[in-house]
């Protein structure tokens, strides 16, 4: 099959969370098993700065109607592996900058124009190229756009673009929501402005562009497929998700096990496997020197990788700070974003600088090592489309503390209400959920046979994309 993919991530030439590294990962597998893959990303500064794009082609140029105005662009295109080709849609003036969707403080006021753009760039390239692609598959809000203006490009020009279309919703928290006006940068009908198009209530929803007019929509995880048609779980979008019950389903993410296997990681100072552990001792002590504590601590490592926003829960690991403090563990966190939660981080740091540690930036070296040398992975997110760190975790041979939410619940197993299953702990996403589970910890770490036992169950389990990838190869032969 000919198969695009178009995300405004994609690792490693652009990655904020776990969208970048699922859109490589898909697009990696499905090139492995001979398919025919094109990833359009925007240009970012980092994206054309790689290495595998230091000699990209200058496709084509480009000049997109936004309103009552043409913009330029240009189209980059390089090949980083067999079957996998990358398009970058550029203009200096909506993606020259280091970071995707703001500088941390804030959102960038131009987002909806700099995504509208994006959208139609692929569009227009799918055309100019003539790439006569079986499925094109978006991904999330910033590409939300295609599917609805793939088919009203085939209208308007009397083409074909693509057979299929199929949706991904990663996260429905983040929409694309703007002002109504907005709607008029999209050149569409005057029908697509209204409640069975993107209006919602006097805004314009680019998401909900996406679930109405893409002939497939996914999730990342079987169970968040059923939770986003629920009040608790859709962000006001659930009555629209119902509208395609039939069309939508759950395909669990996978580990890219080229990139996260701790016996081939380059980034780690040592290498393991099941049959031997050492290397996870040195990690470990490796992670607690790095952190500025003493390399031979022998309690419980307590490892944090996370965006620092309110879904994952950051502000129940700060309610639960007395735990931390009082016992014989370490807590060492890295991450970035809000700037509320970062410094709340860099307080209870301070407060305990021989028991807490922080790392407040995107560090890809760090986050393997975490979980590498952890002994416990916290992820007490308040909601989880799927989530990737809890899987690396078991990899890893590190136990996942999650809460009972989406994807978390899909793929661990409490260890103390399923004994000769289990793979960590589960907890409800709440501050005293949160503090139930850690003193389960704590006797869990110190049951050395028990902790073995989970450990080795996790280690075991079969993550890897080539399972994911399949769903997603049936996905689109049904579809087509």
């Amino acid at each position: 099959m000919k198969i695009v993919h178009v995300a405004s991530e994609l690792f490693p030439y652009m990655k904020t969370g776990g969208l970048a590294d699922a859109v490589s990962s898909l697009a990696g597998a499905l090139a492995d098993n001979g398919h025919e893959v094109a990833v359009f990303l925007p240009g970012y500064r980092t994206a054309l700065e790689h290495k595998d794009a230091a000699g990209a082609e200058r496709r084509m140029r480009l000049r997109i109607e936004m309103g009552d105005q043409y913009l330029s662009g240009e189209v980059r295109v390089f090949a980083p592996r067999r079957n996998l080709t990358v398009y970058l849609i550029c203009r200096e003036e909506f993606f020259d900058r280091r970071n995707p969707y703001g500088n941390g403080e804030r959102d960038y006021e131009d987002n909806a124009d700099r995504f509208i753009f994006f959208c139609k760039g692929v569009v227009e390239t799918l055309r100019l190229a003539d790439l006569q692609a079986d499925v094109v598959h978006a991904h999330d809000w910033q590409a939300a756009l295609v599917p609805l203006l793939v088919r009203d490009a085939e209208r308007k020009q009397g083409v074909t673009l693509a057979v299929k279309t199929v949706f991904t919703i990663h996260n429905i928290a983040y929409q694309g929501l703007f002002p109504r006006g907005i709607f008029a940068h999209t050149n569409l009908p005057e029908d697509f402005n209204s409640i069975d198009g993107l209006e919602y209530y006097e805004q314009t929803n680019l998401l909900k562009g996406g679930i109405l007019f893409a002939d497939r929509v996914t999730t990342v995880s079987p169970r968040y497929a059923q939770e986003i048609q629920t009040p608790e779980f859709g962000n006001g979008l659930e009555g629209v998700v119902q509208t395609r019950e039939h069309d939508i389903v759950g395909l669990l993410n996978g580990v890219d096990m080229a990139v996260w296997n701790p016996g081939t990681d380059a980034l780690l100072p040592a290498r393991y496997t099941l049959a031997n552990l050492a290397g996870k001792q040195a990690c470990r002590a490796e992670l607690l020197k790095r952190a500025g504590f003493a390399a031979n601590f022998r309690g419980p490592i307590f490892g944090v990788v996370c965006r620092f926003v309110e879904q994952k829960g950051v502000d129940l690991i700060l309610a639960n700070r007395d735990f931390f403090l009082r016992e014989d563990c370490r807590l060492i966190v890295l991450g970035s974003g809000e700037k509320r939660y970062e410094d709340d981080v860099r307080a209870m740091a301070a407060a305990a600088p021989a028991k807490v540690a922080l790392s407040a930036k995107l560090d890809e070296a760090m986050s393997h090592l975490i979980e590498a040398g952890s002994d416990f992975f916290v992820m007490p997110s308040l909601f989880e489309p799927c989530g990737l760190n809890q899987m690396y975790s078991q990899v890893y041979g590190t136990l996942p503390i999650v809460s009972r939410v989406g994807g978390l619940i899909d793929t661990v197993t409490d260890v103390d209400e399923f004994p000769e299953t289990g793979t960590g702990l589960m907890c409800a996403p709440t501050a005293a959920g949160l503090g139930e589970v850690l003193p389960r910890a704590l006797r869990l770490f110190a049951d050395k046979p028990r902790y073995a036992a989970a450990q080795r169950r996790g280690m075991i389990r079969d993550f890897s994309w080539k399972i994911a990838a399949a769903g997603y190869e049936r996905l689109y032969q049904e579809s087509l």
